[in-house]
């Protein structure tokens, strides 16, 4: 559920001082209406090769745009193993509300489309459209939980904590029993999905990790009319090839000037 780093920049980012005692790291361009706010993967941070695209985007075509690390990701503070989807929430709802004005178009990778469409519910006047990349709402318990074997739940059951080995990094992905439980609490493919923006979702048919499927049942799902799904056929779940980058920005590019009519 990670979007892999692969083009890390220097530049020193700006922080939001949260009231929890979180330092949000962000990186701001200031621009025309609606803004864009990217929201990354589980484990990921906002140096990854999809943001920064989004961001020449956004500079070429004079639109404001965000992007930002979750605590406990990338140059946030904060512990990871600690972290939760409703932590990552609260900082991106804390990020919108300090940071954004008017009008927001939020683009999501993998968790980041999980954690983008709680935004959208909980900010409904001010989100126009979303973009989501190989989203994974609710992975926590469909694609771990769910499919985990008895000896894992045992271990997260027992300690709290499983560490599970990944291609995206050296280091494993920290899975705790609270992140799962959090999880279970925060569930949005459960019921009607009472979102009525504008959405378009790209998705690999080649993701080994977040079924397309799952787009599929999301636009299924979703209370929203004008909702289309953009299956890349060799796409993988990194999407981060020039002719997928392509598509995306074509895809935000339709949402923009939709919301300009």
């Amino acid at each position: 559920m990670s979007e892999h780093p692969s083009q890390k920049i220097k530049s020193n980012p700006s922080y939001l001082e949260k009231a929890d005692g979180a330092r949000i790291a962000y990186h701001k361009l200031i621009g025309n209406s609606p803004g864009l706010i990217f929201f990354g993967g589980f484990a990921s941070d906002m140096t990854g090769t999809k943001a920064l695209a989004i961001e020449q985007y956004a500079r070429t075509c004079g639109q404001a745009f965000l992007r930002f690390d979750y605590q406990g990701h990338g140059q946030s503070s904060g512990d990871f193993s600690k972290g939760t989807i409703g932590t990552w929430l609260s900082d991106s709802l804390a990020i919108i509300d300090s940071q954004t004005t008017g009008p927001q178009i939020l683009i999501g990778s993998s968790m980041g489309g999980w954690i983008s469409l709680l935004a959208a519910l909980e900010r409904p006047e001010r989100i126009v459209g979303l973009v989501g990349i190989a989203s994974a709402p609710d992975f926590t318990e469909d694609l771990m939980w769910n499919k985990f074997e008895q000896s894992i739940k045992n271990t997260l059951l027992e300690d709290e904590i499983y560490y599970e080995p990944t291609e995206y990094n050296d280091a494993p992905y920290i899975i705790t029993l609270p992140l799962i439980k959090d999880g279970r609490s925060r569930l949005v493919l459960r019921e009607k999905l009472m979102i009525h923006v504008p959405i378009r979702l790209l998705h690999g048919l080649s993701d080994a990790d977040v079924p397309y499927q799952l787009s599929v049942r999301l636009a299924e799902h979703v209370e929203a009319e004008d909702v289309e799904v953009i299956l890349i056929k060799d796409g993988d779940h990194r999407l981060s090839k020039e002719k997928e980058l392509k598509a995306l920005m074509q895809q935000i590019d339709n949402l923009v000037a939709r919301t300009k009519k």
